[in-house]
């Protein structure tokens, strides 16, 4: 795994992955896609060690179910077997801005594909991917000594914790 850290035994990677679909109140093709394709590119690569789940001997691959409840982002951690690990809560109040302007962005950048020049779109691109890399930072920093995970993980979990604050 590229860019993953090195865990010195086990699988710790996130093998499934749900998204709450009563979270997702609503979206159109562009979502959907962005969340089948962060799905697929995470279970195809990603590095994900829930801290005291390893400390108690957990060696993965991992089931992750992710919700937002009460206005905090929930990871239920279960292993292979779907026995759960642990769950954690991360309040999201960090996130709404990153969140809102990454949506914005995003909708731009729709826009641009159907009616912009290359070079437009590459600049809405680029601003794109600027805020996504600062919230997958963002996320990287809220799950310290909870989860071990590297960069494109986070990147990707940011993606779909995006997918559960659509609103319609």
């Amino acid at each position: 795994m590229t860019g993953a850290p090195p865990f010195a035994k086990g699988d710790h990677r996130i093998a499934k992955i749900d998204l709450d679909d009563e979270t997702i109140l609503w979206r159109n093709a562009d979502v959907e896609q962005e969340r089948r394709v962060a799905i697929f590119d995470l279970i195809e690569e990603n590095s994900f060690k829930p801290v005291r789940s390893a400390e108690r001997g957990a060696n993965g691959p991992y089931h992750l179910k992710l919700s937002v409840r009460d206005g905090r982002l929930m990871l239920a951690i279960a292993d292979k077997d779907d026995e759960e690990l642990e769950t954690l809560l991360l309040g999201l109040a960090r996130f709404r801005r990153p969140i809102r302007e990454y949506f914005a962005i995003c909708d731009s950048y729709y826009q641009a594909i159907r009616k912009a020049t290359p070079s437009e779109i590459e600049t809405i691109d680029m601003a794109r991917r600027g805020i996504h890399d600062g919230a997958a930072e963002l996320l990287i920093e809220r799950l310290d000594g909870k989860v071990e995970t590297d960069f494109l993980t986070a990147r990707r979990l940011f993606t779909l914790i995006c997918v559960l604050h659509i609103k319609g």
